[in-house]
């Protein structure tokens, strides 16, 4: 008999037991496909998340969903079991070093498709996602397929909307193409992706050195070995950033810490943009200090500033959608998202020396690894 469940396509025995996972084929046309998804403490998404995969056009038998779960502590796991017990689509696996390339790699390891999809389980994804990876990866011959993100305020509560505002914004996130565009075309990197299986055979695995940055490492060895990064809006997800300004100046101040170690391991793997609040804020800070003993330094310092603003009011034209509170706190907000990023890629000058030791992930810090010792 058939049972319903969450999609429809869930099979069951005589007897209302559910049917062991089936084996994956597929054809030229119809690779088989496996979604990788790594997860720690997300019980606000992970539903929502893994129903949208599993209410795909994609053929059912041809795809599998592969959930790394790094050692959640919320609800986290019981919605992932609860959802993989009525589903033959879903697997949930462990990933005992709790972040994302361990994650990754395990799951590419583990799986069966032809075609390895990375998912966030923070995004939801439109019912063609799966076949337009396929299709875009077929059609252009790139090695990475992926498309810009969506960004939704977590709630609609001011401090939500602000992050939002930032994160949406050029000034805010430089040239970021896949968080500001839905341009089409070849990039250098997108967001998460869609491979085919045999390039990681060909280029390797992700870094699991790398705790943040890892997707930007694996396109720039994309990159050097010949290959394309290519983005479409076909593939825009919906993506919800952190809830709070506060929680996004210290995640920003976290994650940043990584760039200089993420040059060390790959000098292709972060752009010019990644180091300008980086030099803004060391300016800033060098103009400060020598105001102390020259007026000079002060007209420079506060030059800096009026261009700075400058550039923020006039970036308020795009951000008119978030509401007249927000754009009125908006440059401030641009201050210290900037100082924020900049402050931390300055602490991770001391990478140049040494390698970053990752400590256990408390309750509560996503899959990503953004526990880092200070």
């Amino acid at each position: 008999m058939e049972r319903s469940a969450l999609n429809g396509k869930i099979s069951f025995d005589a007897a209302g037991i559910l049917q062991a996972p089936r084996e994956i084929s597929g054809t030229t046309m119809h690779p088989r496909v496996s979604v990788i998804v790594p997860v720690r403490n997300e019980e606000k998404y992970i539903g929502a998340c893994l129903t949208s995969l599993l209410a795909q056009t994609y053929p059912m038998e041809l795809y599998e969903i592969l959930v790394l779960d790094g050692r959640s502590s919320d609800g986290s796991r019981e919605i992932i079991r609860r959802i993989e017990s009525a589903s033959v689509n879903v697997r949930c696996l462990e990933n005992p070093a709790a972040t994302a390339p361990a994650a990754m790699n395990i799951g590419i390891r583990s799986s069966k498709g032809d075609v390895i999809i990375r998912a966030d389980g923070h995004n939801f994804y439109p019912p063609d996602y799966i076949e337009n990876c396929v299709k875009y990866l077929q059609e252009t011959g790139a090695d990475n397929v992926g498309g810009p993100w969506s960004t939704v305020a977590a709630t609609d509560e001011f401090s939500a909307r602000l992050v939002a505002a930032i994160l949406t914004s050029p000034f805010g996130v430089g040239g970021c193409s896949f968080r500001t565009t839905v341009k089409e075309g070849h990039v250098e990197t997108v967001p998460f992706g869609a491979f085919r299986r045999e390039l990681f055979d060909r280029i390797g695995l992700f870094n699991e050195k790398l705790v943040r940055n890892q997707d930007n490492e694996l396109n720039a060895r994309i990159r050097s070995a010949g290959g394309k990064i290519f983005q479409t809006p076909a593939l825009t997800t919906e993506y919800h950033p952190v809830a709070s300004f506060a929680a996004l100046l210290k995640q920003t101040f976290r994650n940043s810490q990584w760039h200089v170690f993420s040059m060390r391991q790959n000098i292709h793997s972060m752009g010019l943009r990644h180091l300008v609040p980086a030099l803004f804020t060391a300016s800033f800070l060098a103009l400060s200090v020598a105001w102390l003993f020259t007026p000079a330094a002060g007209v420079g310092l506060m030059s800096l500033a009026a261009v700075y603003l400058l550039i923020a009011l006039v970036s308020l034209r795009r951000s008119l959608q978030h509401g007249m509170a927000v754009l009125c706190v908006l440059p401030c907000a641009f201050w210290l998202f900037h100082m924020s990023y900049g402050l931390g890629t300055l602490a991770g000058l001391r990478y140049l020396f040494t390698a970053p030791r990752t400590v256990p992930i408390r309750a509560g810090q996503p899959v990503d690894g953004r526990a880092l010792r200070n």
